[in-house]
């Protein structure tokens, strides 16, 4: 790594999670949880709103379009300071905003809340990244980093659900409000637990915005947004291809989720460890396993068995994170920050592209599970990236 962390860790250090990882998993909850809970309150927030249900789901849009924007934003400008109180300041900001959507007025307050809010969810597990693998030995840095990422995973599956639950019983506003008390306890837990660092000698916003030159920036960029939308194309659309083509009743789809989120938990970690293992045959393993998951979503969605099975193993396809957050942090020389950021940046697009992609095949016609085929071929393009990728940089891999 270009630079490292003051406190150093023995090479023999245990596989647990430490409490420095564990107040920057916590930050990963709560961004996780504010950023999903709200999916599940939208007629809620419309009703309160005096909008229509389709016109609340802009305040989602509004909160992806604040992570594409500043993860890449914040990250150049905040080179020159130490990574310890950078993650302060987007952990306080990521407060500010979600008591602020909390205590919105109206609609277009709201919206402008949550655009504000995720501002720093790029930048914040672009630099827990860093600071995670810069406190692990050479062998475990990719768990050291799946440990964080864990928390986003975590909150698919007990944060959201939990935090909708209540809001729903109390007011959405209520959500927003846990979620603002979630990132003050983790500003408390990083000021006691991460270890203080200094700014890196000749860091700059220029020096940063040197890993847009980088070839192999780009191309892991390019898998992370082209390989992610196929899961986004097969998850917006997951309900009605659940009730309709599988017969799962109903009341069950919340357990269905669950087994979603599950396997983006096992995904992370198996993902981890095959990272550790090798960057290289860890993309490619996951690409692979993603498209055979999403050929089985595609033709075997004919009980609510069966379609468990499949949700569970798309939900795993999240085994290609830790790889790709890992190589970018090799390839991006002094600019490691905004390269982690922008891998962020790739999900949120893949995010809007797969959702996209998958509304247009079932628009056309082809069925609810015709987004598994949507993933499939996305999955094809990325290992196409990624091909590239190996063959114009082998000696780094």
């Amino acid at each position: 790594m270009a630079d490292t962390l003051l406190h150093s860790v023995p090479a023999s250090r245990s596989n647990m999670m430490t409490p420095a990882e564990f107040a920057l998993t916590l930050g990963g909850f709560g961004i996780g949880t504010g950023e999903f809970a709200i999916m599940g309150l939208l007629p809620d927030v419309a009703r309160d709103t005096a909008v229509s249900v389709p016109t609340a789901g802009i305040v989602i849009s509004a909160y992806a379009l604040g992570v594409v924007i500043g993860a890449p934003v914040i990250a150049v400008l905040a080179a020159r300071f130490s990574r310890h109180n950078v993650l302060l300041a987007l952990m306080a900001i990521f407060a500010l905003g979600n008591i602020a959507s909390a205590f919105a007025p109206g609609f277009l307050t709201l919206v402008a809340a949550r655009f504000f809010t995720g501002l720093p969810h790029g930048a914040y597990f672009g630099v827990a990244a860093i600071v995670a693998a810069g406190l692990a030995p050479p062998h475990q840095k990719a768990r050291s980093v799946a440990r964080v990422m864990m928390g986003l995973t975590v909150a698919t599956l007990v944060g959201t659900p939990m935090t909708a639950w209540f809001g729903q019983i109390v007011g959405w506003r209520a959500a927003f409000g846990i979620v603002g008390a979630l990132s003050l306890i983790t500003i408390a837990m990083t000021l006691r637990f991460v270890p203080k660092d200094k700014p890196e000698a000749g860091a700059s916003p220029l020096r940063e915005l040197g890993a847009l030159g980088k070839l192999q920036v780009w191309l892991a960029l390019g898998v992370c947004a082209v390989g992610g939308g196929g899961l986004f194309a097969v998850f917006t659309y997951i309900t009605p291809a659940m009730t309709e083509v599988a017969g799962v009743p109903l009341g069950l789809v919340p357990v269905m989720l669950a087994l979603f989120g599950a396997g983006m938990i096992a995904g992370n970690l198996i993902g981890a460890r095959l990272a550790d293992w090798s960057i290289k045959y860890a993309i490619g393993l996951a690409l692979l396993f993603n498209l055979t998951a999403f050929l089985l979503y595609a033709f075997t969605m004919n009980t609510p068995a069966i379609a468990a099975l499949n949700i569970f193993l798309v939900g795993c396809g999240f085994l290609l994170v830790p790889a790709i957050q890992m190589r970018l942090i090799n390839v991006a020389g002094e600019a490691q920050t905004l390269a982690a950021a922008l891998s962020h940046s790739a999900f949120n697009l893949a995010n809007a592209l797969g959702a996209w992609g998958g509304g247009v095949a079932i628009a056309h016609g082809y069925g609810w599970t015709s987004t598994g085929l949507v993933g499939a071929v996305v999955c094809l393009g990325a290992l196409a990236v990624w091909a590239v990728a190996l063959s114009s940089d082998r000696r780094r891999w």
